[in-house]
C-alpha cells in the first residue's frame, strides 16, 4: 500500500469525485456504465471539481468518419485578437476512461482547460468504446481521427506542421499508438505526442503498480478489469499497440512529453516508456508531478494542473522536450501575475 501526502485541496476534491463518480467499475452493469457517460453531474458540484475559468471558447462538433461507422469530434477554439497573426497548434486529444468510460461533458471542461491555458486549437475525439468495440477499433478509430483532422487542419487555421497527440491514461496509450501507426503506414507529420500517465504496458509488473496498487483514482482492480476488456485475448496484450512499451523498434516517434504523478500506479511504465524512445533517439522527457495522483489534469484547480499546463504550453511553443520543465513554487508565483500563461 503506498503512503500518500495529500493536500486538503486535493483531498476535498477526491470526496466530491466519489459524489459523481461510477463507483467501482468492475462491479459496474453495462446500464450504469452507459448512465454514467451520457451523465450531466450535478452543476454545482461540477463546476468545483472539472470547469476551469475560461474566456472566448468557441466549440464546434464534427461527425468524423471511420472504418464501419463514424465518431464525434469536439473542436475548442479560443477567439484572438483579430490584431494577431499567424495559426495556431493543434491539440488532438484522446480521452481517459480505460477504453470504457468516456464522458464527454467531462472532457469538454478538460479540453477548455487545455484550450484556456495553452491557446492551442484542441479536437477531442469521442472513439468508440469497449467491451462493446475492443482493441484494435478505439485505436483504428482515434487514427481515422487524425487523418481527417490533419486533411481539415487548414480550414481552422491550424498549422499543418504542429499537430500534436495529447491523451490521459487509456488515451495517453491511443496517443502513443496512433504515433505508431502513423510511423509505420506513413501517414502526416505529428510535431508531437503529450502523454499523461499512459498506459504503455498492459502485463501490470512494476513496482509502481504494486507500491500504488489502491491509488483512490486507479486500482490495480480497475486497471486490470479496464485491461481485460479492451482485449480480445490475452495475447493481445503482447501487442506494440496494445503496450507499446513491448515494442521493439522505438524510434522516427514525435518528440514525447510525459507527465505522472507521484503516486501513480503507472509511474514505472512512463518513466520506463520515455527512457525506452530515448534510447532509440526518440527525444523524450518524462516529468514528475509532485504530491499527484493518477488524472489529477481532471481538476484544474490543482497547482500540479497549472504546472503541467505551463510545461505543456512550452513544448507546443517550440521549446525542445530536454528544456521542458514543471514550475516551481517560485516562478509559479511570478506568473500567477500573468494570468493569460496560466489557468486562474
Amino acid at each position: 500500500m503506498g503512503e500518500y501526502v495529500l493536500s486538503s485541496k486535493l483531498n476535498g476534491l477526491l470526496n466530491k469525485r466519489r459524489m459523481v463518480g461510477i463507483g467501482d467499475v468492475t462491479t459496474a452493469s453495462a446500464e450504469d456504465i452507459l448512465a454514467y457517460n451520457r451523465s450531466e453531474f450535478k452543476q454545482s458540484l461540477f463546476r468545483k471539481m472539472y470547469r476551469p475559468k475560461t474566456h472566448n471558447i468557441i466549440e464546434r462538433t464534427f461527425i468524423i468518419p471511420v472504418t464501419d461507422g463514424a465518431v464525434t469530434g469536439y473542436l475548442f477554439e479560443k477567439v484572438k485578437d483579430k490584431a494577431i497573426a499567424g495559426q495556431n497548434s493543434l491539440i488532438i486529444l484522446f480521452h481517459d476512461g480505460g477504453w470504457i468510460l468516456g464522458n464527454m461533458r467531462k472532457c469538454d471542461a478538460v479540453c477548455s482547460n487545455i484550450c484556456n491555458a495553452t491557446g492551442a486549437t484542441v479536437l477531442a475525439v469521442d472513439y468508440r468504446l469497449s467491451p462493446q468495440f475492443k482493441f484494435p477499433v478505439p485505436l483504428e478509430d482515434c487514427y481515422s481521427a487524425f487523418l481527417w483532422a490533419a486533411q481539415g487542419a487548414r480550414y481552422w487555421k491550424v498549422d499543418p506542421d504542429k499537430i500534436y497527440l495529447m491523451g490521459n491514461c487509456a488515451g495517453g496509450n491511443l496517443a502513443a499508438c496512433v504515433s505508431r501507426l502513423a510511423r509505420d503506414r506513413k501517414g502526416p507529420k505529428i510535431a508531437g505526442q503529450i502523454l499523461l500517465s499512459p498506459i504503455t504496458d498492459g502485463r501490470m509488473r512494476t513496482e509502481s503498480q504494486e507500491k500504488f496498487k489502491d491509488c483512490p483514482t486507479l486500482t490495480e482492480k480497475s486497471l486490470k478489469y479496464f485491461i481485460q476488456n479492451y482485449s480480445r485475448e490475452p495475447k493481445d496484450i503482447l501487442d506494440p499497440l496494445f503496450s507499446p512499451l513491448l515494442a521493439k523498434d522505438h524510434s522516427r516517434l514525435p518528440e514525447t512529453l510525459i507527465i505522472c504523478g507521484e503516486y501513480d500506479p503507472l509511474l514505472d511504465e512512463s518513466m520506463l516508456y520515455a527512457q525506452a524512445l530515448s534510447s532509440a533517439d526518440t527525444p523524450a522527457k518524462c516529468l514528475v508531478a509532485k504530491g499527484a495522483f493518477h488524472s489529477f489534469m481532471d481538476f484544474p484547480s490543482l497547482e500540479a494542473t497549472k504546472d503541467t499546463m505551463f510545461a505543456v504550453t512550452t513544448f507546443i511553443g517550440g521549446r525542445a522536450v530536454s528544456g521542458v520543465e514543471l514550475l516551481s513554487k517560485e516562478e509559479r508565483k511570478k506568473l500567477e501575475r500573468r494570468p493569460r500563461l496560466v489557468v486562474e
